[in-house]
């Protein structure tokens, strides 16, 4: 009865995340004060009273979102057999399993996300959920697209594809989804193309990073978002994750590799429920828990 841990994305923020587990726990005290120090924001503000479009912010949403669910793993007291994070939730995954220090780490998403936040402002891009088309029918749909780059960005679950590319190619492929009978097809609120080859200027900026950090052998099994297969050395996590944001996010392949590989059990450490649907949907057998307080 393996133990898997996941960790949240870009999109599950939420204004109050975090206030329960700094007012009850000194040790978390310490770890918001580490944050604001390498990151230079007032994380304790944004994340406990906002305002939302300020948490938003892809530089302020994914140091919080590390921070948060590190926080929650140093509480919960769980030793996973195996740990995933969907796209930014991956680097809390590495941490958590040992692979660089909790500082590294942040540092680590502080020049991701400012980086992330340059590639939008440069470009206007978006990003796109497809529902109810097999995901075969996806990618044909954007390999006809002429509008622009549109490309598969997060393989979620059975019939969920997001998609990310430039606005006109996302809005061609939208047209072509509904055509198709997608059950929903629509612009999510997203000012960027993550994992698309639009974040190329922000994936080398984060390579240089990267490649400075001291990996180590991770403590369980890792599941890196490119290849949704198990990994344990830390030279191949440090490439994978080099190439995590131009390349799609493969959860729902992630969640059939780890059950694959023994875990039934799975738990959420961050705020919302997103991933522990993605769990049901993709697993219907598997234990599944929420842990955002």
């Amino acid at each position: 009865m393996g133990v898997a841990l996941l960790f949240p994305g870009q999109g599950s923020q939420a204004v109050g995340m975090g206030r329960v587990l700094y007012e009850t726990h000194p040790e978390v005290q310490g770890l918001f004060e580490r944050a604001e120090q390498v990151t230079r924001l007032p994380l304790r503000q944004l994340m406990f009273e906002g305002p939302v479009e300020a948490l938003q912010r892809t530089s302020v949403t994914q140091p919080a979102l590390y921070l948060h669910g590190y926080a929650l793993f140093r509480v919960k007291g769980f030793s996973p057999a195996a740990v995933a994070g969907h796209s930014l939730g991956e680097f809390t995954a590495l941490a958590v399993a040992g692979v660089f220090s909790f500082e590294e780490g942040l540092e680590l998403v502080r020049v991701r996300a400012e980086a992330m936040q340059a590639a939008c402002d440069a470009q206007p891009s978006t990003m796109a959920a497809i529902i109810g088309l097999a995901d075969e029918t996806v990618e044909s749909l954007c390999q006809e697209v002429k509008e622009g780059v549109v490309v598969p960005a997060n393989y979620n679950s059975p019939g969920q594809l997001v998609v990310s590319g430039e606005v006109p190619a996302i809005e061609a492929v939208i047209e072509k989804a509904k055509a198709a009978g997608a059950r929903l097809a629509k612009k999510l609120s997203v000012n960027g193309a993550f994992h698309s080859p639009l974040m190329e200027p922000a994936r080398q900026k984060l390579a240089a990073a990267i490649e400075k950090a001291s990996f180590h052998k991770p403590t369980c099994l890792v599941y890196p978002n490119v290849t949704a297969a198990a990994e344990q050395d830390p030279e191949r996590l440090r490439s994978l994750l080099i190439q995590q944001l131009t390349a799609p996010v493969r959860w729902a392949q992630t969640l059939r590799a780890m059950w694959a590989d023994g875990m039934r059990q799975f738990y959420e450490l961050g705020p919302g429920n997103v991933l522990a649907g993605l769990v049901r949907r993709t697993l219907p057998e598997a234990f599944v828990e929420s842990h955002d307080s």
